[in-house]
């Protein structure tokens, strides 16, 4: 018998039909004689219907009001399959994330988990029952019901099974895996077996949108066994495992496990700004105070005492902010200098542990983009990540040669 926490995102769970389908899946596992805990999600489209009604009564209504309206989106869920799984004769309880002890701290709309209190929970597992629990949400000190932020299910079912102990979280979406590209993009796109948590973390933020960032961290940290799988079709899916978990017995490891992109970027440039220290800080520093991410930096080489040009990338959303304090604050303060800017660029990323023992793969990143007339405008790499800045019209073109060109075509593969 093992212990299995399994996460339905809100596609899953969308209608009353696809209920009744998680609740059959649910009682086949605990058929087998295993324990159960389902995390669930809103249904598709709950979240938005009830921030939209939020902000037509108020323009900035207050966090603390927000959670408390967008928490009852799972509260309807956890019932509904409580339901689904009586009626399908397994036993079976809801809790809300407060019921369930999911402490958090008072950051409302993005609270963070401090601990989870799991005597209850182990006691109805005990007792046969499957526990169902509302993702995306806990209680902090004072008891204000708090959320984790969008996609926090994935954080909720990851820390429920780090805190259980428990044998594999399962995440069931809408695809059934992970893929080494977008299908969507690349028709060619292969599903990966098995991929570590470092290039999972990487390819999360690169703009892969399977996972959420944080529950792939949480996995890390605690060494959970993390799963994805398809709630509408059978299969493995891909297993998400720590670097020293993964087949020793592989005779050589794929150099690229996976290519992620972006078009969620823009790119501002200052021309002939001074060339001292502090200016970097001087230009940055403001950006930062208006909680705006930089992801992406060059700056060029420029002869002792002389101008330089300053480049960076932000959020496209962030774009005409950072553009209007860039002209209003950091130019007027550094004295003068041209701006730049252009939020038609795309971000393609080669991604896999075996980076770090080959070279060559940049050069032959390079080689491929300069072979299909594809010109790159900034770099940025890790010991196991290359990103480029592109034209956003060369991005399919982009990440369909690379994906050809490292060997990801290929049927099974693997990342091992």
């Amino acid at each position: 018998m093992a212990l299995y926490v399994q996460k339905f995102g809100g596609t899953s769970v969308g209608s009353v039909d696809r209920i009744k389908a998680v609740a059959e899946k649910v009682k086949g596992f605990r058929d087998q004689g295993h324990q159960v805990v389902v995390v669930v999600s809103a249904m598709s489209g709950e979240t938005n219907r009830l921030t939209e009604m939020a902000n037509a009564l108020n323009e900035d209504p207050a966090p603390r009001e927000m959670d408390m309206l967008l928490s009852t989106g799972e509260q309807v869920t956890i019932s509904l399959l409580a339901m689904a799984l009586q009626q399908a004769g397994v036993a079976a309880t809801s809790h809300t994330g407060a019921q369930v002890g999911i402490h958090t701290d008072s950051a409302y709309t993005k609270a963070r988990i401090q601990r989870i209190e799991t005597e209850d929970l182990k006691a109805d597992l005990d007792a046969g029952q499957v526990v169902v629990v509302a993702g995306f949400q806990g209680v902090d000190e004072d008891g204000n019901i708090t959320t984790l932020g969008r996609g926090g299910s994935d954080t909720t079912g990851v820390a429920l099974a780090a805190a259980l102990g428990a044998d594999e979280c399962q995440i069931y979406t809408d695809v059934d895996g992970v893929y080494t590209t977008d299908p969507r993009v690349c028709s060619k796109a292969q599903r990966l077996s098995n991929i570590t948590v470092e290039e999972m973390l990487e390819l999360s933020s690169l703009g892969s949108k399977i996972l959420q960032i944080r529950a792939v961290e949480f996995a890390g940290k605690y060494n959970v066994p993390l799963r994805v799988l398809s709630s509408f079709e059978d299969g493995p899916g891909t297993l998400i495992v720590a670097e020293a978990d993964k087949d020793e017995d592989s005779m050589e490891e794929p150099l690229i496990s996976g290519i992620a992109f972006t078009k969620n970027e823009a790119k501002l440039t200052l021309l002939n700004t001074p060339d001292v220290p502090g200016v970097a800080s001087r230009i940055l520093g403001p950006i930062a105070d208006a909680n705006i991410e930089v992801d992406m930096i060059v700056q060029n080489v420029a002869p002792a005492g002389d101008y330089t040009d300053f480049t960076f990338t932000v959020a496209k959303g962030d774009y005409k902010a950072t553009k209007k304090l860039l002209e209003e604050t950091v130019i007027p303060g550094l004295g003068g200098g041209e701006l730049r800017g252009d939020d038609n660029i795309a971000k393609v990323s080669l991604v896999g542990v075996g980076m770090r023992s080959h070279a060559g793969v940049a050069s032959k990143m390079f080689r491929v983009l300069a072979d299909e007339n594809v010109n790159i405008r900034m770099v940025s790499t890790s010991e196991i990540k290359i990103s480029v800045v592109i034209d956003e019209k060369h991005m399919e073109l982009a990440v369909n040669a690379l994906h050809k060109a490292f060997g990801l075509d290929k049927s099974d593969i693997e990342s091992e």
